[in-house]
């Protein structure tokens, strides 16, 4: 979780094949009216957001239902939007990528063929809510390598790969 260009996609997908667990993009569950309005540099709002975040709440749902542990990347911005993903019939945890506007906007500035434009990022972060202590989650600096912090997250996750190899 965390804005745009904090590096969600790379490290879930990290995650995902370090853990054998499917992965999703929350992107990929907007609806075309969300996209177009992103695309034309128009923030989202909470009634844009609220389809979308039961969209993947019950996604999670169903795959856990079919016994598959998932990885899916969601900015989650607020906790309220959290509130509704650990509405899923399964336990939701959350990484929080910690990085600067800074680090993000030129991280950004070199991405190619995202509809999210970076006039938005400052919208990201005046809505973003840090985990509270009390959510089940971790918070992870994404000042190292996509695979320092792949490892930081499964090792403060407490998870291990398949092969039973311990993140550290």
């Amino acid at each position: 979780m965390g804005p745009s260009g904090t590096g969600k996609t790379t490290t879930a997908k990290l995650l995902s094949q370090r853990l054998g667990w499917k992965f999703a993009e929350a992107d990929d569950f907007h609806p075309k009216p969300n996209i177009d309005k992103m695309s034309a540099g128009i923030p989202l709002d909470d009634a844009d957001r609220a389809p979308w975040l039961r969209l993947i709440r019950d996604w999670i749902s169903d795959e856990a239902g079919m016994g598959e542990n998932t990885v899916i990347t969601c900015s989650a911005l607020k906790r309220r939007y959290r509130d509704v993903l650990r509405g899923a019939e399964a336990r939701v945890r959350f990484v929080e990528l910690e990085a600067g506007p800074d680090l993000v906007a030129a991280r950004l500035a070199e991405r190619k063929g995202h509809y999210m434009p970076a006039s938005l990022l400052a919208s990201q972060f005046a809505d973003f809510e840090p985990l509270a202590a009390e959510e089940d989650g971790v918070r992870i600096s994404v000042d190292k390598t996509p695979e320092a912090v792949a490892a930081d997250a499964l090792g403060q996750l407490e998870l291990t790969d398949p092969a039973g190899i311990r993140a550290h």
